[in-house]
């Protein structure tokens, strides 16, 4: 694939973990390919009002690894959500990306394991991985079921929600309902999907209709949101290609002790020998869950305590265990 045909791809990098795991992915994403590394944007919230201290990046060292990779950080600026609402960053960045060019967002706490450009997307209809569990809505005891809380944000936006629900599942069961993992998504045109994002997330946040009064938005905002975009884009879960995303191409770890816990031995590896150089061990050894799970061995000793055939059926399981034998970091 020419390097013209190839997807733009945005993560978001910012002072503390994110510098770290932008640094990872960078790496990763030049070892899967060098043309896609040149198309990766790592962008970073400017300081502004709505951030108690400056959120850049300020190592110098730390950006010059990253650019060294291929990679081009920008800035935006935080209108809408900033230090309240951090994960509203991936919503927000969308501005730094050239318009009407095909992009894929990733959470930064992703390895990439093959050239991303690979995977067969349709651009024009959009989607979002499907790595998740049903996390929202919490359903409470007289309040209001899926169908009624779905129901009433797709109206909110004037859409249907039974033109997106899908009816091979069961009534009253969360997945009859597009519920993706924000961790990634993608589409033809950042501007468009971003602009459509930022619209529909501060409505629900700024007015949310009355069958969410005891629904927690903080940190579900940007997942409750994304399926409205989806939809009133065209696209669908039925949009994502099986077995690529969170799969062959791509892993999303989250933190690295889950990484070390549940991902396979060729992930293992592949963080090992990306963090192996020394310009790269100096930088990382300066965030605690790298130096210790990465270089001090507490990875092996904490991924020694699963069987990666007879997992935990849930992630806050296998983060309970990880706790209760002194293995979680984040």
């Amino acid at each position: 694939m020419s390097s013209s045909k190839r997807p733009n791809i945005l993560i978001v990098g910012q002072a503390g973990r994110l510098s770290y795991e932008a640094l990872l992915f960078a790496r990763s994403l030049e070892r899967a390919s060098p043309a896609s590394a040149k198309r990766l944007f790592v962008a970073e919230p400017e300081n502004g009002p709505l951030w108690k201290g400056n959120p850049r990046m300020r190592d110098s060292d730390m950006r010059k690894a990253i650019e060294k990779t291929g990679a081009r950080i920008v800035s935006f600026k935080s209108i809408h959500f900033g230090q309240s609402y951090p994960y509203g960053n991936k919503i927000e960045a969308l501005r730094a990306l050239p318009p009407n060019e095909p992009f894929i967002f990733f959470d930064t706490d992703t390895l990439i394991l093959d050239d991303p450009a690979n995977v067969p997307l349709d651009f024009k209809r959009p989607s979002a991985s499907l790595k998740r569990e049903g996390t929202w809505p919490k359903l409470e005891l007289y309040g209001p079921g899926y169908h009624e809380i779905w129901g009433a944000l797709y109206e909110m936006f004037g859409m249907d929600v039974n033109k997106a629900m899908d009816r091979t599942q069961p009534k009253e069961f969360w997945k009859r309902y597009p519920y993706y993992n924000a961790g990634m998504f993608y589409y033809r045109c950042p501007r468009e999907f971003g602009r459509i994002y930022e619209d529909i997330a501060t409505a629900i946040r700024d007015r949310p209709p009355k069958e969410l009064v005891c629904q927690p938005l903080d940190p579900w905002l940007d997942q409750v949101a994304l399926p409205l975009v989806i939809h009133k884009l065209g696209g669908s879960p039925k949009a994502l290609p099986e077995g690529w995303i969170d799969g062959k191409t791509s892993c999303h770890y989250r933190f690295l002790p889950l990484l070390y816990a549940r991902e396979s031995d060729e992930v293992i590896a592949l963080l090992e020998d990306i963090a192996a150089p020394n310009d790269v061990k100096k930088l990382l050894k300066q965030y605690e869950p790298a130096l210790r799970f990465i270089y001090q061995g507490r990875g092996a000793k904490a991924r020694a305590l699963f069987d990666r055939n007879d997992m935990p059926r849930t992630e806050q399981a296998v983060r309970q265990r990880l706790k209760k034998n002194g293995f979680w970091m984040r």
